[in-house]
């Protein structure tokens, strides 16, 4: 949806609804009975909690009461979508939003996935998603330390107020800050972490040791570092960038563009680099290492 630009606000409470019954979408009944240690009642893909039946604690927390969830998602659709916020305040509400979701607690089950899933979709929305590079479940995971510090840092965020000089709902402004704080350094590792798995630096020396192995011409290796230098490259300066005559340099592009290493949107326009199965042992190894 978002690479054709039709990803709607991630905070909506249609969406979530939405990701909520994509997620369970083909569950088995046995997945989507809930029993919650006093009813058990079916879960509909979906649906916010809404029957006392749906009330359930989560470790200490006590979300609202399923009387209240309509109201509580209406506000939080409100608070969160990104229309009347400007570009740094996206960022911020991506992290507040994700405890906030998980406190409001809207769905009998699923209530964690679909905040990672809405965080995700957040992030793309607020332009740092990277189109999927990087991942805040990942992240949230493995946290900074310990895989313990995501459930810990939820939890110091349900503090009740502490005083008149801790903001002005029923929960600590202190605390959410610190979660907020503490959920964009996990995204910041995990952006360092994906960098450090490509090694954009020495991504050169293997897009050389790439046309080596397919048995290229060495000027094709021109060509690549050219656009990996500017992005992409006018199929017009293959002569000038390898040295070669027209019909030559053509030949070499056209090898490049028939390996698929590198295409274009059009069939004349500018030629960009292109990530195959069969290249990626050789330009990113530690990409999908054993480990």
């Amino acid at each position: 949806m978002h690479v054709k630009g039709e990803l709607p606000e991630p905070a909506s409470v249609d969406f979530l609804q939405w990701l909520h019954s994509e997620f369970y979408r083909d569950a088995t009944d046995e997945m989507l009975n809930i029993n919650n240690g006093h009813q058990a009642f079916k879960m509909i893909p979906g649906i916010f909690r809404s029957l006392k039946e749906h009330d359930v604690a989560v470790g200490r927390h006590l979300p609202p009461g399923s009387e209240f969830v309509a109201d509580f998602m209406r506000y939080f659709e409100q608070r969160y979508c990104f229309g009347k916020i400007g570009k740094g305040g996206r960022i911020l509400a991506m992290a507040a939003a994700h405890h906030r979701l998980a406190f409001i607690h809207p769905f009998p089950d699923g209530n964690g996935r679909v905040s990672r899933l809405m965080s995700h979709a957040m992030g793309l929305k607020a332009g740092i998603g990277a189109f999927g590079l990087w991942s805040i479940s990942r992240g949230l995971a493995h946290g900074l330390t310990s895989r313990q510090e995501y459930k810990q840092m939820m939890d110091y965020a349900d503090t009740p107020r502490q005083g008149d000089l801790d903001g002005r709902g029923n929960l600590s402004q202190k605390s959410l800050t610190e979660f907020v704080r503490w959920f964009l350094r996990v995204c910041i590792d995990q952006v360092k972490f994906m960098v450090e798995l490509f090694e954009f630096e020495q991504l050169a020396g293997r897009l050389n040791a790439y046309t080596e192995k397919q048995g290229m011409r060495p000027e094709a290796f021109l060509i690549l570092h050219r656009i990996l230098l500017q992005g992409e490259m006018p199929r017009g300066e293959a002569e000038r960038v390898t040295g070669l005559k027209e019909r030559s340099a053509r030949m070499v592009l056209a090898d490049l563009i028939q390996d698929g290493i590198v295409n274009s949107q059009t069939p004349k326009g500018p030629v960009s680099l292109r990530f195959s199965s069969q290249s990626l042992d050789i330009l990113f190894p530690r990409l999908f290492s054993e480990s």
